[in-house]
């Protein structure tokens, strides 16, 4: 009976039940990956809220990385890891899965020491683990550490000295740490923590507490801008914090410059020193801040400026021998040794006022380091430019041939490296500075001149120098930059004033084709603080 109730083959019945495994079997083999993507979706998200929690509530500095760019070991575990996290203050690199017990197991640099009764003097190393820097040498035996394929070997996270295994002794777990190659640039915990206690008891003599770290410490406060250089600002501050005390170190997209000079205010008189990583535009932002300083009556504590330029032009920076732009081409260790040897010097600071019809314009006065007239906006409307203004040097009117462009400034580089009030050289006219309160005043007939200057085919017309230049525009709009910033202005009168001296710090080490016929130059504005 039960085999009669079959459905004979090539049936109808018989085909609708295969078609049903198939439309079954599809369907598993369609979900199922979606599922497993999905799944793993979840589970992918759930990690990473998990270590953004142990992120947010550790005293590490912990970073993601999905390659080490070395051969990396775990601190808990010891196993070699090639994605995971790492300190970006102590060093520390750890797997995923160790995350949790290298946070509650190992201590990050401290900025400030938790004990009041220790002094400047009485620190010791503070040791981590494996994974030392390439080409180090054991500070017992002088020979190479890290060159075994395991977790092996000591760096002290202050001082980056380090040890082998063997060579560690008891001796050196408890001896004092004098910060290494950089200890006039660090500001050691204790001294934050003895400034803590004077405050305290409403003490304001730092000069004394600074005596014992020696009168060639000169404490770096970094200043950089993670959005600069395609973001290479963001590696840059781990770099310095691994080398620094962290509390030196400054995203300034996070903590406005104002704010983070205020450091300066704890230091000894005329002691501390700025590095302001970005370009152009960031180190006139935090000049800014020193000169709002100033209106605070902090004299005493205003620094001396470098700059490690990041992204391209930079010309101020190439004024001050930093170079057009850094990408990494030498390591951050060097940096420091060159800000060390950098020596200090003064750079005029300008203050542009735009006056229309007898009051001033939107765009508030501005201090700046130079001003342009345009480059980048040169078009035929700019044509016959001297009969759409009025160019004043010194409070006397100067005729003008037909220009394109009127460019003042006050540095040797102009628009990406040219040194345009010298030219090609060819003709004798003094050389531009950047601290004798004068502004040199050139023009262009056009954009191919001035495609020409900076290749050395062609000679600015050269107007003159002067201490204050005034500018009457007197058509309906007109394209003008300061600082690289660009915008149509309307008629108007812009007046350029000397308002003040930036301290900045030159770097003699390198020098451009273009810098050696302008060294006596560069000697004679020299000026050591």
């Amino acid at each position: 009976m039960e085999a009669e109730r079959r459905p004979a083959p090539g049936s109808p019945s018989e085909g609708l039940f295969a078609d049903g495994h198939l439309i079954l079997w599809t369907l598993c083999s369609v979900l199922l990956p979606v599922f497993i993507t999905f799944w793993c979706s979840l589970q992918r998200s759930r990690r990473l809220l998990h270590r953004r929690d142990i992120f947010r509530k550790s005293k590490h500095g912990w970073r993601d990385t999905d390659l080490f760019s070395q051969p990396t070991y775990c601190c808990v575990c010891a196993q070699h890891i090639l994605q995971g996290a790492f300190c970006d203050c102590c060093g520390l690199r750890v797997d995923e899965g160790c995350l949790k017990k290298a946070d509650r197991r190992f201590q990050c640099k401290e900025i400030m020491l938790k004990n009041d009764t220790k002094v400047l003097d009485a620190m010791p190393h503070h040791w981590i683990r494996g994974n030392v820097p390439l080409c180090s040498y054991c500070m017992v035996c002088k020979q190479q550490c890290g060159c075994q394929p395991k977790l092996c070997d000591y760096r002290c996270i202050w001082c980056q000295k380090t040890v082998h295994d063997e060579c560690m002794k008891n001796s050196l777990k408890n001896e004092k740490c004098d910060f290494g190659e950089f200890k006039n640039l660090i500001i050691p915990p204790s001294y934050l923590t003895s400034i803590n206690q004077m405050r305290k008891d409403k003490k304001t003599d730092y000069e004394v507490l600074a005596s014992k770290l020696g009168k060639q410490w000169t404490p770096l406060i970094i200043l950089a801008n993670s959005r600069s250089g395609t973001n290479m600002g963001e590696g840059l501050l781990g770099e310095f914090r691994i080398l620094l005390n962290p509390v030196q170190v400054f995203d300034v997209t996070k903590t406005p410059p104002i704010k983070a000079l205020q450091l300066c205010t704890l230091l000894p008189y005329y002691s501390a020193r700025v590095l302001v990583c970005g370009g152009d535009g960031t180190v006139g932002w935090v000049l800014d801040a020193v000169d709002d300083m100033k209106i605070k009556g902090q004299e005493k504590y205003i620094p001396q400026v470098a700059v490690l330029p990041l992204g391209t032009g930079n010309d101020l920076s190439n004024t001050l021998g930093w170079g057009t732009g850094y990408a990494g081409e030498i390591p951050v260790a060097q940096v420091l040794r060159n800000v060390m040897e950098a020596d200090g010097i003064k750079l005029d600071r300008w203050k542009v006022q735009v006056t229309n019809k007898g009051y001033y314009n939107l765009r508030k006065p501005k201090a700046v380091y130079l001003f342009y007239g345009t480059k980048d906006c040169l078009v035929q409307e700019c044509k016959d430019l001297n009969k759409k203004v009025e160019l004043e040097l010194d409070g006397e009117q100067v005729a003008l041939p037909s220009l394109e462009g009127i460019i003042v400034l006050n540095i040797g580089y102009w628009g990406g490296g040219c040194r345009l009030w010298e030219g090609m050289g060819d003709e004798t006219y003094p050389l531009a500075r950047h601290d004798d309160g004068l502004l040199e005043v050139v023009g262009v007939y056009g954009s191919f001149h001035c495609a020409q200057i900076q290749v050395k085919l062609a000679n600015p017309f050269r107007i003159g120098q002067a201490h204050t230049v005034r500018l009457i525009l007197k058509c309906s709009m007109m394209p003008m930059q300061v600082d690289g910033e660009p915008w149509a202005q309307g008629p108007c009168t812009v007046t350029i004033t000397h308002k003040t001296h930036a301290m900045m710090l030159y770097f003699s080490g390198e020098q451009t084709d273009d810098d050696i016929s302008s060294t006596s130059d560069q000697e004679d504005i020299k000026e050591t603080e």
